[in-house]
């Protein structure tokens, strides 16, 4: 399995990085599996969507160098992990641009002539890490886990075919609770490894798994 680690934070002494490499950490515990990151922030994406991109999704323009690199950098991944800080109750506004512009239609999706929408991405695993600076007791009030889920895993990823794995949410207010999140990111990216075998032999599915795990 070959893993692609997407981050979207400025800093590179982030609590978001070091999460993004406890995860590469559980991944890599089976020789067998690579992993590699991709850091929005540090390489200089653009998420601005342009007319550029607009053409591209009229089918008037060809893809735009930097896109398309995005784009054969996912190809080369069976598994597609997420790793952001929660802005206003949503991801940063640098990975939802990498995500407008490069999940774009006749790579991600195609829109065809009878009205369907043919998914594109279903042999992509995605894993979903969203990190809160803040109590279980907050999130849950205002019931992001359910917003995350359908916003993310269904309205993004569910939408191209490709399967969420696992969406979490790891949470950090204290030093107690940063090194227990970072110990579960370190697990998730070992749970993966073990299991990414299973994920080739059920074959692709309709739409995300329900599973957010709040820590």
């Amino acid at each position: 399995m070959h893993a692609l680690v997407v981050t979207a934070h400025p800093d590179a002494a982030s609590f978001t990085h070091a999460v993004a490499r406890q995860v590469i950490a559980g991944i890599e515990t089976l020789p067998s599996h690579t992993s590699e990151i991709a850091d929005l922030a540090a390489e200089g994406f653009d998420p601005r969507f342009t007319i550029a991109d607009v053409e591209l999704y009229k089918r008037r323009e060809a893809t735009d160098a930097s896109v398309l690199a995005e784009q054969q950098r996912i190809d080369r991944a069976d598994l597609l992990v997420l790793v952001y800080p929660v802005y206003w109750w949503s991801m940063p506004g640098l990975l939802k641009g990498w995500i407008d512009r490069v999940f774009a239609q006749g790579w991600a999706y195609e829109d065809v002539p009878d009205g369907r929408t043919v998914k594109k991405l279903s042999r992509l695993a995605v894993q979903l890490i969203g990190i809160g600076a803040a109590d279980e007791g907050t999130y849950a009030r205002h019931g992001y886990a359910n917003a995350m889920r359908t916003q993310i895993d269904h309205g993004i990823f569910g939408y191209c075919g490709a399967r969420v794995v696992g969406s979490n949410l790891l949470l950090h207010f204290d030093a107690p609770s940063r090194e227990s999140a970072l110990r579960e990111a370190f697990n998730i990216g070992h749970e993966l490894a073990v299991t990414a075998p299973h994920w080739h032999r059920a074959g692709a599915v309709s739409g995300p798994e329900e599973r957010i795990a709040v820590r």
